[in-house]
């Protein structure tokens, strides 16, 4: 029973001390699984803290998996690539949440269109945690419905994975 307690209260340590968002200066790498219609791929993100509760940061999908089109023709690399720069509100201290937890709405401007995101961080250690983060297009560049791959990055997209401090 010793051994359980103290591995219970070292955990827990562990937790307290960690910092989902510390604010200016503060940088966060992100890489992970991104879910969207017709499409799976990987999104590798990273965020700089240029205040107490803002930070700007770059986002890259890219989508291995993708339905082809009705004559069997597969996506071109753009079509399956995308590159956003985007703005982070970093809510976790303003919400009163425990500091190893961050809650983020913030928009993006990328080469397909310029959107909004929400997403929630959630730190084990220092410098290991999860992530998940849901994002929309506000804004799309182009309106050509009948282009291959016109919808690919270019929707609701779902991402989740790990989340590390840098």
């Amino acid at each position: 029973m010793k051994k359980v307690f103290t591995l219970v209260l070292l955990c827990t340590v562990g937790l307290i001390n960690a910092q989902a968002f510390s604010g200016k200066g503060d940088v966060k790498g992100q890489v992970g699984f991104s879910a969207q219609d017709g499409g799976t791929g990987i999104f590798i993100s990273s965020d700089f803290g240029i205040g107490e509760n803002m930070s700007l940061g770059l986002t890259t999908n890219y989508l291995l998996s993708v339905d082809n089109d009705i004559n069997g023709n597969n996506p071109s690399f753009g079509d399956r690539f995308d590159l956003k720069a985007r703005f982070n509100a970093n809510l976790g201290s303003v919400l009163q949440l425990e500091p190893n937890m961050d809650v983020y709405p913030g928009l993006d401007l990328g080469l397909k269109n310029f959107g909004a995101h929400l997403g929630f961080r959630y730190f084990f250690t220092d410098g290991f945690g999860l992530f998940a983060e849901a994002g929309v297009p506000l804004a799309k560049y182009d309106d050509n419905d009948t282009d291959f791959g016109h919808d690919l990055n270019n929707q609701f997209t779902f991402n989740v994975g790990a989340s590390f401090n840098l």
